[in-house]
């Protein structure tokens, strides 16, 4: 009966050190952020005028964790057009906003404006920059 507790306890032991050693992917749960801004230029439905530039105020920002298909947060940016997505673990992130065709190919008349950052320690904060988009 001893024998049994000890080799249980060695089974628990193994078992936490193979589970603290395994490497979490991207997504939620770190101390790390990435952070940027919208600018939005408006034209005419032609673009061919610029009515106007500002911060993208209120613009949908959207993050997607790793190699993940779907996004996994979808934020506002500020009135200031700023975004943040915080508590971030190291890995391979893609952060996207759509915008406007200027090009008038797509049938929808939208396309998306994608950036793709890589977070590689536990507090790193990456910033973007600005991210152009048309309306």
């Amino acid at each position: 009966m001893k024998r049994i507790s000890v080799i249980i306890g060695l089974l628990m032991i193994v078992l936490m050190v193979y589970l603290s050693s395994c490497k979490k992917p991207a997504g939620e749960g770190g101390k790390a952020s990435i952070k940027g801004s919208v600018w939005v230029e408006d034209y005419n439905s032609a673009f061919t005028v610029l009515n106007g530039s500002y911060n993208g105020a209120d613009v949908e920002v959207y993050i997607i964790y790793g190699d993940e298909t779907n996004f996994g947060e979808r934020l506002r940016a500020n009135y200031e057009g700023k975004f943040e997505f915080n508590y971030l673990r190291p890995g391979k992130y893609k952060v996207y906003v759509y915008s406007k065709d200027n090009t008038l190919q797509s049938e929808s008349g939208m396309v998306t404006v994608v950036k793709e950052v890589e977070i590689k320690s536990k507090k790193e904060v990456v910033d973007l920059g600005q991210i152009s988009i048309y309306n």
